[in-house]
């Protein structure tokens, strides 16, 4: 009869010892009500524009109320938001708030709060332009390209472009006439928008605007993508000289592959 194994069957300590149970989550800590959204966005728009003309309310209700206004808010919010244009904090809620409105006066606060701002405030309002595309206010951002403050002109460059139409792009050549402006790469990127748009509706306009725009003196991003946009405009244009495939001997030696033959 053959022998039973008598291995050795004992656990190791290790694996005799339980194992300690997971620790337990911390809980989340509450939410103190002076910062609780949630019965703030519950708030129609009469409450929320009420909240926003109300002194004693907080920059948090304010803020809350304005991102809840860019999905409800109508023309009778637009002017309480406007209000906040100035406020280094709630400037960048009100134009959250503001951009997504339909009503044209959207576009006529946005204008009007232009100049009253500088640095960062300003610059806000003139992308929130650019955002909208609005059209009456390219001659308020052409004069802004030459602002002593770079960034201020760079993102009124940027903005035309956005905005598009012969009077932006009349605009961003002045601008293109000065290649040491520290505005000149921004103004260039902006022009190629101004292209795309022109030759959509005026083909020979957008061509020559993109042939400008492949000059060697333009930043390389640009220059090839106009180069690229003009190749693939066809057709190729006429040479002067015309040369004849080579024959007989000449093009059995050929290896250029312009025959079909493989080099």
């Amino acid at each position: 009869m053959a022998q039973q194994s008598t291995g050795n069957t004992q656990a190791s300590p290790e694996a005799a010892a339980p194992k300690p149970a997971p620790p337990k989550p911390n809980p989340l800590p509450a939410i103190p009500p002076e910062l609780d959204a949630l019965p703030i966005w519950k708030l129609g728009a009469p409450a929320l524009v009420a909240m926003l003309k109300d002194p004693k309310s907080t920059v948090f209700q304010k803020a809350i109320a304005c991102k809840k206004l860019s999905i409800v808010g109508g023309k009778d919010a637009i002017a309480p938001m406007a209000a906040l244009l100035s406020d280094p904090k709630l400037s960048c809620y009100a134009r959250f708030g503001m951009e997504p409105n339909p009503d044209p006066s959207v576009d006529d606060a946005f204008r009007a709060a232009l100049p009253k701002l500088t640095g960062k405030l300003q610059i806000g309002v003139i992308n929130s332009i650019g955002f909208r595309r609005d059209a009456k206010a390219v001659d308020a951002l052409a004069k802004l390209i030459d602002n002593s403050d770079p960034e201020i002109g760079r993102a009124a460059a940027a903005s035309l472009g956005m905005i598009g139409g012969e009077q932006a792009t009349r605009a961003l050549q002045t601008a293109l006439g000065r290649p040491q402006s520290p505005v000149f790469p921004v103004a260039a990127r902006a022009m190629l928008l101004c292209a795309e748009g022109a030759i959509a509706t005026d083909r020979a306009r957008g061509l020559q605007l993109y042939q400008e725009l492949s000059a060697t003196t333009m930043p390389k991003p640009v220059r090839l993508t106009a180069l690229r946009v003009l190749n693939g405009a066809g057709p190729a244009p006429e040479y002067t000289n015309r040369w004849p495939a080579p024959t007989g001997e000449a093009a059995r030696q050929d290896k250029s592959g312009f025959l079909g033959r493989n080099p």
